[in-house]
């Protein structure tokens, strides 16, 4: 029977990864970490180091623009 090898803390999947990059620009920050039950703060880092950024669109309905 095969077993899922845990990741090492921290480390993201290829799923993860995915997963940010299709929501991070239209959707809250804490609601992706909800999703990949990571903290808020882990899920910004990883955006800001993969060069994601939220949309003018996302943005302005927040009322940052």
């Amino acid at each position: 029977m095969a077993t899922r090898k845990k990741s090492a803390r921290g480390m993201w999947s290829a799923k993860d990864i995915n997963l940010l990059t299709r929501l991070f620009a239209d959707t809250p920050t804490a609601t992706i970490a909800g999703k990949l039950k990571r903290k808020t703060d882990a899920v910004k880092k990883k955006a800001s180091r993969m060069g994601l950024k939220k949309s003018r669109r996302y943005l302005k309905s927040i009322g940052r623009v």
